[in-house]
């Protein structure tokens, strides 16, 4: 098993800045891909970002894209997320999720996750 939980959320202004955080407890977390997805009322799960084990490869979503950076710390078991030019439509709960298996690969699929955090509130408001 791996533990995981994010922390980092809350309020801030359209154009803002956040950062999440993600800590990971149990298995050895060097070995995971790692991902944080969002989900928004109303809408399905989505990625936004996903980082490989080795921080060789990464992944972002389009509309993220020059604004957000991820970011995994394998000696402190954290990953992060950079989240800059915060957008209204942003609002969402961010989970981090952890890889099925161990892999190098970089994953985008809910399917591709077998751990998840809590997750932790972002609204994007004025």
């Amino acid at each position: 098993q791996v533990q995981l939980v994010e922390s980092g959320g809350g309020l801030v202004q359209p154009g803002g800045s956040l950062r999440l955080s993600c800590a990971a407890s149990g298995r050895t977390f060097s070995v995971y891909a790692m991902g944080w997805f969002r989900q928004a009322p109303g809408k399905e799960r989505e990625a936004v970002a996903a980082i490989s084990r080795s921080h060789d490869s990464t992944y972002y979503t389009d509309s993220v894209k020059g604004r957000f950076a991820i970011s995994r710390d394998n000696a402190k078991n954290m990953m992060y997320l950079q989240m800059n030019s915060l957008k209204p439509e942003e609002t969402a709960v961010y989970y981090c999720a952890a890889g099925r298996r161990p892999s190098p690969r970089v994953y985008t699929q809910i399917s591709d996750y077998g751990f998840w955090g809590q997750g932790t509130q972002v609204t994007v408001s004025s």
